[in-house]
């Protein structure tokens, strides 16, 4: 049955060390002077044990309450207003300026193709085909182009003096133009026999070989010159307004030895590709010493904006959670500096760095090494200072250096 509320509690309190000698003495025959003497020492000590025991657990509460938080050691950033480059980072291929398939543009058997490697001049011959019909075509146009004329220049004086009719000379006259364009004919047929380079460059393939028919069409060399190529990349289409002709580009071609290169942007595509949702932009770059080659990826980085006043910290600083973003920030308003939570809005960001654009103020202590750490109110042993003119510990991206701007 339950107990009614009422009811006085049956349970008795612990007597005290005085109440527990009392009782001990009532239990105990001390009729006998020694006995009783050897109990009385021991009721003392028992109630000096107790009492030590009693005191020793108050002032182990008492030096629990005073012990002080442990301070937690960071690093922090004193923010100033500087100079930002926002830049877009994206990935390219470098292509060949100059590449060109070179194909036969008439038949015959192949009687000279240079090697793979071999370098050639402009307007060299690259590939010949073999020439003796079409030779022999051009002295049988040039003949009978030779006899029109001879009668054309005979029949004239014989019109201007009405001995032959306009219509007989009109015939003689045709039949000249067409000689003529008979022996042109056979004369470009003559020079197709020879592939000649359309440009400075190496034979990079061959896709017959010496002795071989080809016809008209037929692929014969590709020639390359890579002393200047281009990289090509696709922008994401929200940039579309912030990139033109002209935009400062940095390329990253450092993992093939050839360092980082300043150019600019030479074509700006006017399409936007359905698939990846990109625009394509092409940078034309010098490769006198070819060390670029077709097919290559180059990392660019294309300026989309320069802020001249801005609060910039490293990514690392930033926390992100639910409700947010925010950052640690030392307030020394007490004797000790503590952290605070401060919440942020976050502008543009390249490589490890970020822009605040809103809840902070130069002038704020941030924490950016221990931030990980600390709480609101925490105590902190601030073990590094720095600003912007000195290096920090925080990881950042430091692949490439700060784009041009101008």
């Amino acid at each position: 049955m339950p107990v009614p509320a009422d009811r006085p509690s049956t349970e008795m309190p612990a007597p005290s060390p005085m109440r527990r000698v009392s009782l001990l003495f009532r239990v105990i025959d001390v009729s006998s002077p020694r006995l009783a003497s050897l109990v009385g020492l021991l009721a003392l000590a028992g109630v000096l044990v107790l009492g030590g025991c009693s005191d020793g657990q108050a002032s182990e509460e008492d030096a629990g309450a005073a012990r002080p938080q442990p301070k937690t050691r960071v690093e922090t950033l004193t923010l100033e207003r500087t100079s930002f480059t926002d830049v877009i980072q994206v990935t390219g291929t470098v292509e060949a300026l100059d590449d060109a398939i070179l194909s036969s543009q008439t038949d015959g058997p192949v009687t000279m193709l240079l090697d793979l490697g071999t370098r050639v001049d402009r307007g060299a011959p690259v590939a010949k085909i073999d020439a003796e019909e079409a030779t022999a075509a051009v002295e049988q146009a040039k003949a009978q182009f030779e006899l029109a004329q001879d009668r054309f220049e005979r029949q004239q004086p014989l019109y201007r003096d009405s001995i032959i009719s306009a219509l007989e000379f009109e015939q003689v006259r045709s039949e000249r133009n067409q000689a003529r364009a008979a022996l042109q004919q056979a004369q470009t047929r003559l020079s197709n026999t020879i592939l000649d380079a359309p440009f400075a460059g190496t034979i990079e393939e061959r896709f017959v070989e010496a002795g071989e028919q080809v016809a008209p069409g037929t692929r014969v060399a590709r020639l390359v010159n890579t002393r200047r190529v281009k990289v090509t990349a696709g922008i994401p289409e929200r940039y579309a307004n912030d990139i033109q002709v002209g935009t400062p580009v940095q390329l990253d071609v450092r993992r093939y030895g050839a360092g980082v290169r300043t150019a600019r942007v030479t074509f700006v595509g006017n399409t936007i590709d359905p698939e990846s949702r990109t625009f394509t932009v092409e940078v034309t770059v010098s490769n006198d010493e070819r060390t670029l080659k077709p097919e290559m990826s180059a990392t660019l980085r294309v300026t989309r904006a320069v802020l001249d006043s801005a609060l910039v910290l490293p990514r690392t600083a930033v926390l992100r959670d639910e409700t947010g973003t925010h950052v640690y920030v030392v307030d020394r308003s007490d004797t000790t500096a503590v952290a605070r939570n401060r919440e942020v809005a976050l502008g543009p960001e390249t490589g490890g760095s970020v822009v605040a654009d809103s809840g902070l103020a130069a002038g704020d202590e941030v924490i950016i090494v221990g931030q990980n750490d600390v709480s609101p109110g925490a105590p902190l042993e601030i073990a590094d200072r720095h600003d912007r003119s000195t290096p920090t510990d925080a990881p950042e991206d430091s692949s490439l250096p700060t784009p041009p701007t101008e």
